[in-house]
């Protein structure tokens, strides 16, 4: 059907809606079914009356539901889609230009069904399409078929870098120029490219009247991240976007190298902001091992920004030789060091004298070392700071008076001592300034300030390897900075002061220059060598790039190497993703630190814009089978009114809603006993489940004996009333447990008392006690025989029973409670752990053995908690106690204060099993207390 957005796949079957007349005829001369008349034998008479006559011919409002019921099926069986793509002119070619750049890979799947139901859409009308992607390369533009622009649209992908529109532009006109009559649509991702406003100004132009159509989001959603800085204390993230478009906040993640998360900070834009920035305040050695940011749920390499060494923000240790006063800040040439490297590095000073600062800066672990103005260091000093550079380290150091008069091999050429002086009124030679760096220099493309003015240094003796060291000499040549590889570190002089006393160097900007670069270079030794130094020469391969997603994958076949000094936003040839080796990696990120995403004006095509998620082809077979089932229903319900079948129902209705409602009140009255019931069972059940994770509570395993489950009730109630008494912890009421049913994960410490006439417990019982043990919680085995113990030494039948039990279980090694153990200080300091009896032996994991020449052993087992404790004192008969308080059982022994000592020893317990061996630490204060003195 040209012209009209309504097509038919079977247009065929519209042939049957000619049959439609035959149908209105025959159901008009159809009456409808006569009405069924009862016969009762007492009614015969009224009955014949019949109040209302039944008609001769169907009514017409029912003859005209049945004819649209007939028409609906007819039309549903044909196939109807309602297609609004359909143009008016759907003959002439259609060039679809659709933006596959980083602000389209956000709502990529958008865009690629939208271009396929464009060119299916030309397909049913017979018509070639030409399809550009933006992002790709510029190439000539050849209208084919719709099925093989299909084929290439599949193979397009959102790449991840910002767009050239207007490359495109020049095989677009070539494209319009043969074909006149082409209709053009436009995907936007509604973000300027690189190109800005130059596709659309073009694009206007050749535009000529000719109907171009632009598909784009109502607001351009695209977030980005542009620009990373490690400034000093905290990482600054800049998130932009195109426009306000309602994605006020979001999340940003923090990655290192392995792909493992850091840390996560959200963001939130101000109103009508493009703009914000995210702070991570992290500690230094944390933030340099940030190698990615990203935005979360932001599918876009425009959402990732990549880190390597020129991000990470070394710690710089500064240590001046000199006596300045320090409140002069201006008088000590470490003020002007901090300032030049404040904003790039974190600073720590030295304090003391040079050996204690040397000392102190390397114990904190320094990447530079900055000695300004130190001359001769003692030999312990040398030979740490020699060490220092041969792992990998950067020392930096500046002339000075001490350092011209000292002598020592921590420089990287030979000296001439004395100094050189140049200018002042008694001198033969005026200041001399900076020549041009050399291309193997890393200072190579920094400019020089004529003002720059050296009037005096520290000259270096002549040498073969002198020039391979020179990073930067005078004008006549002579070295101004010198550099040696030492071991994986590096030695460099400046051969002038850092204050200005020699030189007006410090007051300019090329101080700080040189410095950042010496700074990126800590680490990183290799980059030395003269071929490594010239950066611009040098060139590194991809490793590792972003695809449109921001996912990292292997370089592409038509990605490039680049520079090493390469700091230009990412290329079609040269994707984001790290370039070089591992340890001096180069990242190369989409956007550029100070970009923005700017918003794309249409308004001078002077086009038509639809939304992205615009009109969509409908199929309307559903919606007509749908009304072709509602009025069947209607027409079956206006058949049973006319034959009155339906008063007859209405009767039966009203008879069966009474039963309904006599049972359904029945059912409610047999659900609210059923919730009284479940209600009376309820908080029994919550105590003996779900109440032991919400308070502490001690529990002992119910052994099938009453007496022994009775004592062991009350002996734990009696602890816990104590506990609460004397300690902090307030437990709830002790528990029975059965191991082979209940959960004991809830449970700090488990008592379990020993009854040698029970079964053994279940292997499920023993497996579930041995991940209980394993997982950190403690069981205390009490055999209660101690008072039965023959001298002979023969083993009870408790303990045998204990044996059998234990067979199968992963229990370490045992010995008696040493007197130096953690649990005889817990909370008492006691010598032994009495119950009702106080001859028993208590047995706990065995320490580790005693180290050769320690006088005493430790209390050495970690954070760990003893899994087992061991006792036959029958510990619960000494804490048990009545409903009126009174004890239940009387102790066994000589000493009076045994039941104070019962109970003090299960406050041991009890806090050992809660805290581990926090105080097992206590032993190594004296030698905290050296060391803070120190």
């Amino acid at each position: 059907m040209l012209g009209l957005p309504l097509t038919f796949t079977v247009p065929l079957v519209l042939t049957a809606l000619a049959a439609l007349p035959a149908i209105w005829l025959l159901l008009r001369i159809t009456p409808p079914q006569p009405k069924r008349v009862d016969f009762p034998p007492l009614k015969i008479l009224a009955d014949l009356r019949p109040e209302q006559e039944t008609p001769a011919r169907t009514p017409w409002w029912l003859l005209l539901m049945r004819l649209l019921l007939a028409a609906f099926l007819i039309l549903a069986a044909a196939g109807p889609i309602w297609n609004p793509l359909a143009e008016d002119n759907n003959r002439a070619p259609l060039l679809i230009v659709l933006d596959n750049g980083l602000a389209a890979a956000h709502d990529w799947r958008d865009r690629m069904n939208l271009a396929s139901e464009r060119i299916e859409a030309a397909g049913r009308d017979g018509r070639t399409v030409a399809l550009i992607a933006t992002a790709e390369q510029p190439a000539a533009i050849e209208p084919s078929d719709p099925g093989s622009t299909l084929e290439r649209l599949r193979s397009l992908k959102p790449q991840p870098h910002l767009q050239d529109r207007a490359a495109h532009l020049e095989s677009v006109r070539r494209f319009l120029d043969a074909t006149p009559d082409a209709q053009i649509v436009w995907i936007s991702d509604g973000v300027a490219g690189v190109d800005g406003q130059g596709f659309i100004d073009g694009l206007a132009r050749m535009a000529d009247g000719r109907r171009i159509t632009v598909l784009k989001s109502e607001r351009a959603s695209t977030l980005a991240v542009a620009g990373v800085e490690n400034a000093s204390g905290r990482l600054n993230a800049r998130v932009v976007r195109a426009e306000p478009n309602g994605r006020d906040s979001g999340t940003l993640r923090a990655l290192d190298l392995k792909n493992l998360p850091l840390a996560d900070m959200r963001f939130t834009f101000d109103a009508n902001a493009t703009e914000t920035t995210v702070a991570f305040d992290l500690p230094t050695e944390i933030r340099n091992a940030i190698a990615r940011i990203e935005i979360l749920g932001e599918s876009s390499a425009g959402a990732v920004n990549l880190l390597d060494e020129r991000g990470k923000r070394r710690r710089v240790g500064l240590v001046f030789g000199g006596t300045a006063d320090q409140t002069q800040p201006l008088l000590s040439p470490l003020y002007y060091i901090e300032r030049a490297l404040s904003p790039y590095s974190e600073i720590r000073m030295g304090r003391g004298g040079v050996a204690d600062a040397v000392n102190q800066l390397i114990e904190e672990q320094v990447s530079i070392l900055v000695l300004a103005d130190v001359g001769g260091l003692d030999r312990e000093t040398l030979g740490k700071v020699a060490a220092f550079v041969e792992q990998g380290g950067l020392l930096l150091r500046f002339a000075g008076s001490r350092l011209a008069a000292g002598n020592d091999e921590l420089v990287p050429v030979r000296l001439r001592r004395g100094g050189r002086s140049l200018g002042g009124s008694l001198s033969w030679d005026t200041p001399k300034t900076f020549a041009p760096f050399t291309r193997e220099s890393p200072f190579f493309g920094l400019k020089v300030p004529e003002e720059i003015g050296i009037r005096r240094q520290i000259l270096a003796e002549p040498d073969g390897d002198l020039p391979s060291r020179t990073w930067a000499s005078l004008a006549d040549g002579t070295p101004i900075v010198t550099a040696d590889k030492r071991g994986d570190g590096l030695v460099v002089l400046f051969h002038v002061t850092a204050d200005t006393t020699w030189s007006n160097l410090p007051l300019s900007g090329l101080f700080v220059d040189m410095l950042r670069r010496i700074t990126a270079l800590a680490g990183a030794p290799s980059d030395v060598n003269a071929e490594a130094r010239n950066a611009e020469n040098e060139t590194v391969a991809p490793r590792l790039t972003l695809d449109g997603y921001g996912v990292f994958t292997t370089p592409a076949a038509n990605a490039r190497a680049v520079a090493r000094n390469y700091n230009e936003r990412a290329t079609g040839e040269h994707p984001p993703g790290f370039y070089g080796p591992v340890d001096s990696s180069l990242a190369v990120n989409a956007l550029l630190p100070d970009d923005k995403l700017a918003l794309l004006n249409i308004a001078p095509l002077n086009a038509r814009i639809a939304p992205l998620a615009g009109a969509q082809t409908i199929d309307l077979r559903m919606p007509l089978f749908m009304l072709a089932l509602i009025l069947l229903l209607a027409d079956t319900l206006a058949s049973l009114w006319l034959g009155g079948h339906l008063a007859n129902l209405s009767g039966r209705l009203r008879k069966a809603g009474a039963a309904a409602s006599i049972l359904l009140a029945s059912m409610m009255l047999f659900t609210s006993a059923f919730d009284v019931r479940a209600q009376d069972l309820g908080p029994r059940r919550f105590d003996e489940s779900a109440s032991p994770a919400l308070v502490t509570r001690l529990a002992y395993v119910i052994t099938g004996d009453t007496g022994v489950d009775e004592a062991s009730r009350a002996g734990l109630l009696g602890l816990t009333q104590v506990l609460s008494q004397r300690t902090a912890l307030t437990p709830g009421d002790p528990i029975g447990i059965d191991p082979s049913r209940d959960e004991v994960a809830f449970y700090p410490l488990i008592y379990w008392p020993i009854v040698a006439t029970r079964p053994v417990p279940s292997e499920a019982a023993i497996r579930k006690l041995d991940a209980f043990m394993k997982g950190g919680g403690t069981v205390i085995f009490d055999t209660r025989d101690a008072f039965n113990n023959r001298p002979d030494g023969a083993v009870s039948a408790e303990g045998q029973y204990l044996r059998r039990m234990l067979a199968t279980l992963d229990i370490p090694e045992l010995e008696p409670v040493p007197t130096d153990h953690v649990l005889t200080k817990t909370f008492y300091i006691l010598d032994s752990f009495p119950g009702r009896y106080a001859t028993g032996q208590t047995w706990v994991e065995a320490l580790p053995p005693q180290a050769e020449g320690e006088e005493n052993r430790p209390a050495r087992s970690g954070d760990s908690v003893s899994p087992i404790i061991i006792t036959s004192n029958d510990l619960a008969a000494a804490w048990a106690v009545g409903a009126r308080g009174e004890y239940l059982f009387p102790v066994v022994g000589s000493d009076q204060r045994q039941r104070e000592m019962a109970y003090r020893s299960g406050i041991n317990i009890v806090m050992y099993s809660l805290t581990g061996n926090y105080k097992a630490d206590q032993v190594h204060v004296p030698a905290l207390l050296e060391r803070l003195g120190q």
